[in-house]
């Protein structure tokens, strides 16, 4: 039905570590695990990060970390993916640059090096580890329409979106999300709640990751979403 490139949100609830090698000294760098490894071993490389946050002094602009990750992408040939993110861990909020596409972790170091060369600047270093949090990622989408209000991402495996009619808040989503996986046979999926800004206004959709997913399975969760709003 045709792909669209679009902008919007995800919002979503990660256990997070920091890392605490490989990056600038005495700084604050967070990475957000891979939770599908344990059902999908052969979708997950475990030398590869799946994102990483440089958290930032500063609010920077999505505009600003765009146009200076696609600079980045052009001099040294990589295919980074940027975004603008806020990070919220119990009542504490974090601004960072969320970046995909790092082959390795010891690639982390030179790309946050990078961004600090093009005037990122970087917090103080901390260290925990499973620790939860709260993610909001400003970012581009790249989508295709399986079927009406279905859609599945054309640069990630696995993840497909669903439209849901009105809004929800992120207390109703958590809840909805339990008693929607306690009524699932196959619970082995992740869902996140976004939008996607379209035609002027904005469509609430829920993210689901689960690889080979059905348009069937699809359309289950969304309507069980719809049945409880």
């Amino acid at each position: 039905m045709g792909a669209k490139e679009l902008i919007g949100k995800i919002i979503k609830q990660e256990n997070i570590d920091t890392i605490d090698v490989n990056k600038i000294p005495k700084t604050f760098v967070i990475n957000v695990p891979d939770p599908y490894k344990s059902y999908y071993s052969r979708f997950t490389d475990i030398d590869k990060p799946v994102a990483v946050i440089f958290v930032t002094k500063s609010i920077n602009s999505f505009e600003k970390i765009l146009r200076v990750t696609k600079k980045i992408n052009d001099t040294y040939n990589l295919e980074l993916e940027g975004a603008k993110c806020e990070v919220t861990i119990k009542s504490r909020k974090l601004n960072g640059v969320r970046v995909r596409g790092m082959n390795r972790f010891t690639d982390v170091a030179q790309v946050q090096q990078y961004y600090h060369d093009e005037g990122f600047g970087f917090v103080k270093s901390e260290k925990f580890s499973d620790t939860e949090a709260v993610i909001r990622i400003n970012r581009f989408f790249e989508i295709e329409e399986l079927d009406k209000g279905i859609y599945k991402s054309i640069i990630e495996d696995g993840v497909f979106y669903v439209e849901l009619p009105k809004f929800i808040s992120w207390e109703e989503f958590k809840r909805i999300t339990i008693e929607v996986k306690n009524n699932m046979t196959d619970r082995s999926f992740d869902i996140a709640k976004g939008i996607l800004y379209v035609n002027g206004g904005i469509t609430e959709i829920v993210r689901v990751v689960k690889p080979k997913a059905t348009i069937d399975l699809l359309k289950t969760i969304q309507q069980k979403y719809i049945d409880r709003l």
